[in-house]
């Protein structure tokens, strides 16, 4: 097996990456995901070539179950790739730079399965009001019907977002 040597980026190149990494990081978080994703997407949007897992693990100093953990995920939303390297039987990753895989793969993988689970919960929750005294119960059950609406609503144009990203 070939290994690329592992050279440390010049420091420009480290600030820039630590910026970028930053960035993903703190998006990754606003979208309730972990930061080793972030930094993991972070480190491969600013890579000039494509990576392997050690090389993540190295530069992020993070463990290979979060690095193994990040990249499933990612490869999941369709945000991280891998990519051939001759010469190499490892696997290496590239970010995926185009904004409609990965918005479409975000809500295929995160969003639409809330949509499914919120059905079941629904139902729950409209068991749990029935069961309230009355004066409390007018005001869930106009609470529920518009969580209701809500769900429905997101039901419904789910599909259309996805068919306008075309994923």
């Amino acid at each position: 097996m070939i290994t690329a040597p592992t050279v440390p980026p010049a420091q420009n190149t480290d600030q820039a990456e630590t910026a970028f990494i930053e960035l993903f990081v703190r998006l990754a978080q606003a979208i309730g995901l972990q930061r080793s994703v972030g930094e993991i997407y972070g480190l491969l949007f600013a890579a000039v070539r494509p990576m392997t897992m050690d090389e993540l693990t190295a530069r992020l100093r993070i463990s290979k179950g979060s690095a193994s953990q990040g990249l499933k995920l990612l490869r999941s939303f369709g945000a991280v790739r891998m990519e051939y390297v001759p010469g190499d039987r490892r696997d290496h990753y590239v970010a995926e730079l185009e904004l409609r895989p990965l918005l479409g793969g975000f809500l295929r993988e995160k969003l639409q399965p809330h949509l499914v689970w919120g059905a079941g919960r629904l139902l729950e929750i409209d068991r749990l009001v029935a069961e309230l005294p009355e004066d409390d119960h007018a005001i869930l059950r106009e609470r529920l019907v518009r969580l209701k609406r809500w769900r429905a609503r997101g039901q419904k144009m789910l599909p259309m977002v996805l068919k306008l990203l075309r994923v």
